[in-house]
């Protein structure tokens, strides 16, 4: 890394600290009209204003403090995508105590851990969620403090939690205005643990000043405004819910809380998008595809031709996407990030207009499969195996490096975390290549790469071709010992009516992507593909499931 040099002092107001609590405020002062729009437990929805919203978080704040929260401590919360959630964005890190991000979708014993390594003294729990924090308090013992968020009173709440508060009871008492501290911008905001397949999770902690910077770049390459109503659809418990909320804040945007809905019942989301005339969304492929099989159920279809859905976790099929903007005219947006990058570092909305003049209508499309170009302050590397950089050709491959003002430096309290940076940079694990243009397409991850007679190939272009066929829900792609080629492809497929497909047909499907050498020569039709905690594909799992499998 560079050594940082030191030229002539400036007369900027460089003392002043980027906090989040500075966003929440002004937008309060400036657009205290603005709507912010909740569902509530028993399905119907209320709404308030930033005014409204802003006076909860002071009381809020204040409700910490008299909880004995200081500085520096660490706050957990446990809870769906709820007024009561969002309220505590502000309310907790505005006090420079540290907002916990606990991950519902964690098995027991890595959000016991999670709890117990981040200190966590206080936390915030829905009503609902009370048979996972009476799980924790057998197990952690740093929580001092259960407070339970419902509308219920307290005499109607029955928990084997110890010395547990009401959260309306302490709000209510709470004073409505707080006199917000100064804080370190470089001082954590809030704590997000990442979900990998192996070892405890690991704590990424983000700093005011990181997520701050985040959301101006983020709102900047969204185009959000004033005029956009913006729904959080992506977990408030995880990865900032993609740092929308921040933007949708710095934007003045209407913002839309769906509260709790299932995966496989979006009929509420998308009724909540007619309805509020909502044009930015988060997601991901395994909620954009439920919301569009419901769309294509109604006798009229939407006119979603404002909305940005901006998708992550994994790409999306060019089909979903195409269908999508043909039924509805909304724009799916392809997008790039992690746990350890804020977590959007790139995003791929709008083709560079060099490009729409060479393009044509085919190749537009495809261009929209790649995760796009990096934020406002990204720095991005292609490495080989031995950490030597790569052109940006397009076409050649190696490990993404990523560095920024909201990129991960290091893990908390994690004793050898040196694998997973080089030069300042944070390792990736994900494979792919950057084009001259700047834009970066991943091929696969580098446990899950496919490596057979010396060369690589591609899962996830593979996956994305099969699922473009009509009958196809979902497909995964896993390389499988070989006794001569070390690696075969074998992909494994759902289909709409559990029907199987002749082979020559899934390979017209690849045919133009893929040399015949690369093509899978065993499809396997199964029922389902098993997920792991934040709704990936899990590949280990079928890897070790199909480990002995011969074609």
């Amino acid at each position: 890394m560079s050594d940082i040099v030191k030229g002539m002092p400036s007369g900027h107001g460089d003392s002043y600290q980027l906090n989040t609590t500075s966003l929440i405020r002004h937008a309060a002062r400036t657009y205290p009209e603005q709507e912010i729009v909740f569902r509530n437990r028993d399905g119907s929805w209320g709404r308030y204003t930033y005014a409204d919203c802003y006076t909860r978080v002071q009381r809020g704040a204040n409700l910490l403090r008299s909880l004995g929260v200081e500085a520096g401590d660490v706050v957990g919360i446990l809870d769906w995508n709820s007024r009561r959630h969002f309220e505590s964005y502000w309310s907790i890190p505005g006090i420079g105590a540290v907002m916990l991000q606990m991950n519902l979708r964690l098995a027991q014993e890595d959000l016991s851990y999670v709890t117990d390594h981040s200190g966590a003294s206080v936390v915030l729990v829905d009503e609902t969620l009370l048979p996972v924090a009476e799980a924790l308090a057998t197990q952690s013992s740093s929580v001092r403090e259960w407070v339970v968020m419902t509308d219920k009173p307290l005499t109607e709440i029955k928990t084997s939690l110890p010395r547990v508060r009401h959260f309306e009871d302490l709000l209510a008492r709470a004073e409505p205005v707080y006199d917000w501290p100064v804080i370190d911008e470089t001082s954590t905001y809030s704590a997000c643990y990442t979900t990998g397949t192996t070892g405890n999770p690991k704590g990424v902690y983000y700093s005011h000043r990181g997520i701050y910077l985040h959301t101006m770049a983020q709102a900047a390459n969204l185009r959000m405004c004033g005029d956009d109503a913006a729904m959080i659809v992506t977990p408030m418990f995880h990865a900032q819910a993609w740092g929308l909320p921040q933007s949708a804040v710095y934007s003045a945007t209407k913002i839309v809380l769906p509260g709790q809905y299932r995966a496989e019942d979006t009929s509420t989301l998308v009724d909540a998008m007619i309805t509020e005339d909502v044009t930015v969304v988060n997601g991901a492929p395994v909620i954009f595809q439920p919301m569009l099989d419901y769309i294509k159920s109604l006798d009229s279809r939407p006119d979603f031709g404002r909305a940005r859905l901006l998708s992550g976790s994994t790409e999306p099929a060019l089909s979903l996407m195409r269908d999508f903007f043909e039924l509805t005219g909304a724009d799916i947006i392809h997008a790039y990030g992690a746990t350890e990058t804020g977590p959007t570092a790139a995003v791929n909305i709008g083709l560079k207009r060099s490009l729409q003049r060479k393009l044509t209508p085919g190749e537009k499309w495809d261009m929209k499969r790649s995760q796009g170009l990096p934020l406002n302050g990204i720095d991005v590397r292609i490495v080989d195996a031995e950490g030597r950089d790569l052109p940006h050709d397009g076409v050649a491959q190696g490990e993404i490096l990523l560095r920024g003002p909201w990129i991960a430096e290091s893990y908390r309290d994690l004793d050898d975390d040196t694998e997973r940076f080089l030069d300042g940079y944070w390792r990736s694990g994900d494979v792919g290549t950057i084009s001259p243009d700047g834009y970066i397409k991943l091929t696969d991850r580098l446990k899950d790469v496919i490596k057979s007679g010396g060369e690589w190939i591609s899962s996830i272009d593979m996956e994305n071709a099969i699922v473009g066929h009509p009958a196809v829900v979902e497909a995964a792609v896993i390389g499988v010992p070989h006794p001569k080629w070390q690696e075969r492809p074998v992909a494994l497929v759902v289909t709409a009516d559990r029907s199987s497909l002749p082979i020559k047909e899934v390979h017209g499907l690849l045919a133009d992507r893929f040399a015949k050498w690369q093509l899978p020569e065993t499809v396997l039709y199964v029922d389902a593909l098993p997920r792991t905690s934040v709704g990936k594909i899990d590949k280990k799992a079928l890897r070790a499931t199909y480990s002995e499998f011969r074609e």
